[in-house]
C-alpha cells in the first residue's frame, strides 16, 4: 500500500513563502518521477512541478516557473515544493502524486494514481 502525506500548507500574504513536504511510504527511487499538482475550487487539477528520479531533472508549469522549486530527499523519501513570491492565484489544494505503475507518465494528472490527501495553500492580497 502506497501512502503519500503532504504537509506545510497555510495562509500567507501575497509575496510570502511556504515549503510543502510530501512523505512517501516507499523509496522515492522506486518511481520514474513524483509530481506536485494543485486544484482550486471550480477548476481542473493542474500539474505544478515534476521531479524526475533519474538525473534529478525538473519540470515546472509556466505559471510557477522562477517562483517554485521542487526537490527530493531520497534518504527521507520526501518530496518538497518551495513556494516563493506567492500570488493570490496560487491559492489551491496542493497534492503530491506518483504515476501509474511508477513509470513514465503522460502530460495529464490522470496518468497518476497515487495521491496524498492534499495540503491547502491560501494566499491573500
Amino acid at each position: 500500500q502506497v501512502h503519500l502525506v503532504e504537509s506545510g500548507g497555510g495562509s500567507v500574504q501575497a509575496g510570502g513563502s511556504l515549503r510543502l513536504s510530501c512523505a512517501a511510504s516507499l523509496s522515492t527511487y522506486s518511481s520514474y518521477c513524483m509530481g506536485w499538482f494543485r486544484q482550486a475550487p471550480g477548476k481542473e487539477r493542474e500539474g505544478v512541478a515534476t521531479f524526475y528520479t533519474n538525473g534529478g531533472s525538473t519540470y515546472y508549469a509556466d505559471s510557477v516557473k522562477g517562483r517554485f522549486t521542487i526537490s527530493q530527499d531520497n534518504a527521507k523519501n520526501t518530496l518538497y515544493l518551495q513556494l516563493n513570491s506567492l500570488k493570490t492565484e496560487d491559492t489551491a489544494m496542493y497534492y503530491c502524486a506518483l504515476p501509474k505503475n511508477f513509470g513514465k507518465p503522460g502530460t495529464s494528472w490522470t496518468d497518476y494514481n497515487y495521491w496524498g490527501q492534499g495540503t491547502q495553500v491560501t494566499v491573500s492580497s
